[in-house]
């Protein structure tokens, strides 16, 4: 990994920097709160920021790279620089009006993943709606907002989803609960057109979607939505983002991970084939 990592963006550069200065901190037996000392800060803003949670101020940096015994010139100047590009504005900021500090982290970190894994119970995923479809969701979340901050967060969700089509797109893996395709949003319209949106993006080679039919009954997945991020970067674990009403987890422990893979493995083998699922679609459209 170098801070010149193509397609990083400044969440997992400042996610890379704190797990380096984690592993510096520990190799050199200093605790979190000497390391907070010497940089004027508390125990836990050193954990906030070996998490990646804070940006970084470069002479903070500094100040810990000497603390932990770094003196090399060229690994110091390397660290400070992944430092700086991690306090650069991704381009999602200029939402940051209409979008929450939580999901600020997660477009941060869908926009550097090379592997998407989703599954949705009640909606289409944002990266597979349809421009119709997006709004009449946001509506139906935002029942006070203006129709500036409607088109806002619509802007947003579709600038997402060009990655799914540029150069470096992610491998995007979907599963889709039946009745996310059956609850009628927007009308019989908008449905129609994300039906057709959705067999659209199945033709693409880097997106693989599934249906989890009805007819099935129970399945792995009976905690909810969920999606599972996968990064370029070997030093970085997988992430686990569940989403609720006010805020979101982000967890990256093996063993949570772990339990989050098994229900997704188990939730492709269980569902409709993606030749099934396109079958599924038409009739689907057909039927609206």
């Amino acid at each position: 990994m170098t801070p010149e990592t193509p397609g990083t963006g400044s969440t997992v550069r400042r996610i890379l920097l704190g797990s380096q200065l984690r592993r510096l901190r520990e190799a050199k037996g200093v605790s979190r709160q000497d390391a907070g000392y010497v940089i004027r800060a508390s125990e836990s803003k050193i954990s906030r920021l070996e998490l990646g949670r804070v940006s970084f101020k470069e002479r903070d940096v500094e100040d810990l790279l000497t603390l932990y015994g770094v003196t090399d010139p060229t690994e110091r100047e390397a660290l400070v620089q992944l430092a700086r590009e991690a306090n650069t504005p991704g381009w999602w900021h200029r939402y940051s009006d209409v979008l929450p500090n939580w999901f600020q982290t997660y477009v941060g970190l869908e926009e550097s993943a090379t592997l998407i894994r989703t599954y949705e119970l009640q909606f289409v995923p944002g990266l597979l709606q349809s421009e119709g479809y997006a709004r009449a969701v946001i509506r139906l979340g935002n029942a006070g907002a203006s129709d500036h901050e409607i088109e806002q967060r619509v802007g947003l969700r579709l600038q997402r989803q060009e990655r799914l089509t540029g150069p470096n797109a992610p491998r995007l893996w979907a599963v889709l609960d039946e009745a996310a395709l059956r609850r009628p949003i927007g009308g019989p319209e908008v449905m129609r057109g994300q039906f057709e949106h959705l067999i659209e993006m199945s033709k693409l080679p880097n997106v693989t979607i599934q249906v989890m039919p009805f007819r099935f009954g129970g399945h792995a997945a009976e905690g909810g939505a969920f999606t599972i991020l996968r990064f370029p970067e070997q030093d970085l674990p997988d992430v686990v983002y569940v989403e609720n009403l006010t805020g979101a987890m982000y967890l990256d422990k093996r063993d949570d991970v772990d339990t989050y893979l098994q229900a997704m493995e188990r939730l492709c083998v269980d569902s409709a084939t993606p030749e099934r699922t396109v079958e599924l679609l038409g009739d689907l459209l057909r039927e609206t």
